[in-house]
């Protein structure tokens, strides 16, 4: 369902995770996806030296060999073959430094149509695809004014997450781009700003959110209680292959119900349209609870949503990547042009992180991540993540799938699958992973083809 060397759908590897509460913390928590290896492994800090601690350095060196087949699904497209060499680099300085470093390269084995070059051309064809260098770069925090982000983006969501939620900017196999976050604080104003390509022009977005309490009563002890939001995101459509390009705005309000120590709930309401497209608006209301134990991490999202004028919620989706050029549903025309039926909608999102023995960090024994909308014309749009880990941490199995017009003539099904098991002490592991992709072409098309991958992988960790 995106690219392979992105789909990394076990715990250890890179991905952004939603903000959460007033932490906001969806932009810079990420260092600890940084360096997974150690996360569970480390002995807690004694809390009662009033010294500042030194910055403590740990690093991870780390090297996959496989196989991959990228096969036709559908009786289009062509099989090819590669042999794919992945290191990764990985160095840890603390709360506020990461860095995350390594690409696939794939060395061609059998067919392809670009003049039997060894490494595979569309990997490298463009400035943006160099991104895919970068894995994970930190500067900051969320505790510090200013924070910084660099890498691959996976299930992002843009703070109240009514234009941007739970995309990925790696959906596109043959699109490789880094993208970047940024947040600040100032005063009562809270900002995060995002780009889904550094290298190239495409979709760049920012929130502003104003905490209310802050500006009539001074700074409060915990803060983002009561908030007014305005984001606008604006996708240029010039890199990773040319689609029109388009504009989205929304107004949100959010108020905190209750707030304790391991449970946040709170209310929303906002209003969206597309600047410039007349009668193009939308409504929602809604609410969610955060349940966040050290063993125990639940977040849930129930909104009503209304749509009008082809506006609708949650645009830069799951698969924007690819409707951007074809959107799901029988027209084949892109997203932005598509006809969307005047109606309302039902939108769920659940995300459940278990640990069963309080490793802490991302690494969880169970992890599920899951989004849902139904629209009140028949339509619905489904997809999600499940990842477990069993046998002392020892085999680990992620699926991902993804459904997008359900019920609707051009309906849009798409699913991978990774199995890893780790022995010799834990340093080597064998891999498995296939699944299904969509090529987007030079008509604005998608092509269907399908992916599978064998191999070995060995990592070091100081």
């Amino acid at each position: 369902m995106s690219d392979p060397d992105a789909i990394r759908l076990t715990f250890d590897e890179v991905q952004s995770v939603e903000p959460g509460g007033p932490m906001r913390d969806g932009a810079v928590v990420l260092l600890l996806l940084l360096f997974p290896m150690t996360a569970g492994s480390e002995e807690p800090r004694s809390s009662s030296s009033s010294m500042p601690s030194e910055r403590q350095w740990h690093s991870l060196l780390r090297a996959e060999v496989t196989t991959l087949a990228l096969l036709p699904r559908a009786g289009a497209g062509a099989d090819e073959g590669f042999i794919q060499i992945e290191p990764t680099f990985i160095l840890d300085g603390g709360p506020e430094l990461g860095l995350n470093l390594g690409a696939a390269v794939r060395f061609r084995m059998w067919g392809g149509s670009d003049g039997g070059a060894l490494v595979r051309r569309e990997d490298w064809d463009t400035l943006s695809d160099w991104g895919q260098l970068v894995r994970g770069l930190l500067l900051g925090s969320d505790d510090a004014p200013v924070g910084v982000w660099f890498g691959p983006l996976e299930e992002h969501k843009l703070l109240s997450g009514h234009l941007v939620r739970r995309y990925s900017n790696r959906t596109h196999p043959n699109y490789h781009p880094a993208g970047g976050i940024f947040t600040g604080t100032l005063g009562p104003l809270y900002t995060q700003a995002f780009a889904s390509d550094v290298l190239g022009a495409r979709l760049v977005g920012a929130e502003f959110s104003l905490d209310v309490e802050h500006i009539f009563f001074g700074q409060p002890e915990k803060g983002g209680r009561y908030t007014l939001a305005l984001s606008a995101v604006h996708d240029w459509g010039k890199a990773g292959g040319r689609a029109p390009s388009v504009t989205l705005a929304h107004l949100d309000a959010m108020a905190i119900v209750v707030a304790r120590s391991d449970l946040e709930a709170h209310l929303l309401a906002g209003w969206g349209g597309r600047p410039g497209e007349g009668g193009a608006w939308g409504a929602v209301v809604g609410g969610g609870v955060d349940y966040l134990t050290d063993r125990f991490n639940m977040r849930l999202r129930l909104e009503a949503r209304r749509q009008h004028g082809g506006f609708r919620q949650g645009f830069f989706g799951a698969d924007y990547e690819l409707a951007r050029f074809q959107a799901a549903g029988p027209d084949g025309v892109p997203l932005a042009d598509a006809h969307f039926p005047d109606g309302s909608s039902a939108f769920g999102e659940a995300i459940v992180e278990w640990d069963a023995v309080s490793y802490g960090g991302p690494n969880k024994h169970l992890n599920v991540s899951m989004g849902a909308e139904v629209f009140s014309w028949g339509r619905a749009d489904v997809d999600g993540r499940v990842a477990v880990q069993l046998f002392e941490r020892c085999l680990q199995v992620s699926l991902k799938g993804l459904a997008v017009g359900a019920g609707m003539p051009g309906a849009r099904y798409l699913g991978a699958v990774e199995v890893r098991w780790r022995f010799l002490g834990g340093s080597l592991y064998a891999m498995g992973t296939g699944g299904t992709l969509l090529f987007p072409t030079a008509e604005g098309t998608l092509r269907p083809g399908a992916f599978a991958s064998v191999g070995l992988g060995v990592d070091h960790v100081r």
